[in-house]
């Protein structure tokens, strides 16, 4: 299966006020949800190592899902960042510390489920998500980077949003980088 490599807008962040009231509405939204029993943190995957086309590998350190129907847009969202500051022991803090941020995106629109990606060789984390339409991941995305720019290297964040696939199918069937230019995002085969 062929990956399509989609980046339909500007990858920006939104603007402070307008990101930080929507992690805001989502944080609300998380409460009703977590109140609910509604988010899960499954196990299989964890402790998976994922390759990416640019040479790097993450571990799966953690899995969040969403009890909700099944995506009828499905769009894959893959986020990268590195932590400001965060060196040895400070990255097995940061995977303890990282459940506390599940309620800045369980509750945005379309949210369905997230791989958490331990830091690479380089020092970028990476989340890989599955999102219910390509609009709701940009918006996700665009609102997040103002919460990761506290925390993170400059210049460091950057995302990309795969209309059409399902983050497990963006796993499972890995693109080979043979004749393009690595991709950051990107799954190959190990």
């Amino acid at each position: 299966m062929s990956v399509p490599v989609v980046v339909s807008e500007a990858q920006v962040p939104l603007p402070r006020r307008a990101a930080f009231a929507a992690v805001g509405r989502c944080a609300l939204a998380s409460v009703g949800l977590l109140a609910h029993r509604r988010v899960h943190v499954p196990r299989p995957r964890d402790g998976r190592v994922v390759r990416f086309a640019d040479g790097t590998a993450g571990r799966v350190y953690r899995e969040t899902t969403l009890d909700r129907p099944p995506a009828a847009q499905p769009c894959a969202l893959v986020v990268r960042f590195r932590l400001r500051y965060v060196r040895g022991a400070g990255h097995r803090l940061f995977e303890w510390e990282s459940v506390l941020n599940t309620p800045m995106f369980v509750g945005f629109r379309g949210f369905v489920s997230k791989l958490w990606v331990a830091h690479d060789e380089r020092g970028a984390y990476r989340g890989i998500y599955e999102w219910d339409g390509e609009r709701a991941a940009h918006d996700y995305a665009r609102a997040l980077w103002q919460v990761l720019a506290l925390v993170s290297e400059p210049g460091s964040i950057d995302y990309r949003v795969l209309p059409g696939v399902h983050r497990d199918d963006l796993i499972a069937a890995p693109a080979s980088a043979a004749g393009r230019t690595p991709q950051w995002w990107q799954p190959v085969a190990a």
